[in-house]
């Protein structure tokens, strides 16, 4: 699985696929954190085609939010499907990450 990726004003951007789940999830962490320590810790992850998503996906999401913080930077995410909202909502993630609507407002909010 390679991550859509792509830097906007020094922010990086990836796009994550329809569904991750735990036979992804490593290699998704790893991506994310080469991403982030290639970058200045600042990331943006689009999550607009991610219908499912389960608690690996999750855990590799939250190790993204660790290396970025370890930076000085942070991780938002935007465009979260009901199915995935409900997940970050019951295992309380949704107030860990700052979560938006839409790239434009994510972006605006991280610079």
């Amino acid at each position: 699985m390679a991550l859509e990726h792509e830097s906007r004003d020094g922010i990086d951007v990836v796009r994550l696929p329809d569904r991750l789940l735990m036979a992804d999830a490593a290699d998704a962490r790893t991506q994310l954190k080469e991403i982030l320590t290639g970058g200045n810790g600042r990331m943006i992850l689009d999550l607009t085609r991610t219908e499912f998503m389960d608690s690996s996906a999750c855990g590799a999401l939250v190790g993204s939010l660790q290396t970025a913080r370890k930076q000085g930077g942070d991780v938002y995410l935007f465009g979260m499907s009901n199915n995935v909202r409900a997940l970050f909502e019951l295992t309380r993630l949704h107030t860990v990450f700052q979560i938006f609507d839409d790239e434009a407002a994510a972006l605006r909010a991280m610079h």
